[in-house]
């Protein structure tokens, strides 16, 4: 198990908000944390604590300064996500990160489009991909949602569709929409599907908020998959100790 950092930008600027708010024209987005600091602060920080497949994630436009700066600032320690598609992706890797994250570019019209996904993997080879499959449940069953979470595609996330997609990428980023950002504790019967489906590296995110909670997700999973946290830590004005967080998940069982 290891923690995966976030840096996730908004208007140019590193914060903390809550995801399912994004894309809504009647609502306002929730903010729940405006860093002082920029891009690069962070990215020295997960440097500095050898911290890898940290993701940064550009939530709408006017964040590619502070996004290429991130990646400036820790070749090949960080993942890039937010608007990715066959033909930028390339960029990316060149301008030092290690992977790409891409949803709504392979997901859209409420389908999984095997097309761009062949091109995107053509573009930069499967080694350099990391699919985020955004999570919410609906029939008892998971489906991703895209397009800043507001549609609901066709796409269940069960063993068999783990088996299909992880062919075509390194890693998965799984978020689950309806904990994200709220510091409400994490969606355990997720967490457990994904350690049970799951056979590539996978990075869980949503919810975590303490020690505790870091332990029971260990407990969960048996140590199978990462975990990422955002809003809950302290660096991005939670109560929850970067520094300790590090410190646990250093720790090998």
């Amino acid at each position: 198990m290891e923690f995966r950092p976030c840096i996730d930008l908004h208007d140019g600027k590193v914060k903390q908000i809550i995801g399912s708010t994004l894309g809504h024209q009647d609502k306002s987005v929730v903010e729940n944390f405006i860093s002082d600091n920029d891009s690069a602060y962070f990215a020295n920080m997960f440097k500095r604590d050898r911290l890898t497949g940290g993701h940064v994630i550009m939530l709408g436009s006017g964040n590619e300064e502070a996004a290429l700066l991130a990646l400036q600032s820790y070749p090949n320690g960080l993942q890039i996500g937010g608007g990715i598609t066959a033909d930028n992706a390339k960029k990316y890797i060149d301008a030092g990160a290690s992977h790409v994250i891409v949803t709504s570019f392979i997901f859209h019209d409420g389908k999984l489009d095997n097309a761009r996904l062949e091109k995107l993997v053509n573009a930069v080879g499967k080694e350099h991909i990391v699919i985020d499959l955004s999570c919410k449940k609906a029939d008892d069953k998971w489906f991703v949602v895209t397009d800043k979470w507001t549609k609901f595609s066709d796409f269940e996330v069960n063993q068999e569709s783990i088996a299909f997609i992880e062919q075509f990428c390194d890693e998965l980023l799984i978020h689950a929409v309806d904990v994200e950002g709220k510091r409400s504790g994490m969606q355990e019967e997720l967490v457990k599907d994904l350690a049970t489906w799951t056979s590539i590296p996978t990075t869980y995110a949503g919810g975590v908020r303490s020690l505790e909670d870091l332990q029971k997700f260990r407990d969960l999973t048996n140590g199978r998959l990462h975990v990422t946290i955002g809003s809950s830590l302290d660096i991005f004005g939670g109560d929850l100790d970067y520094s300790e967080v590090v410190k646990f998940c250093a720790v090998k069982e």
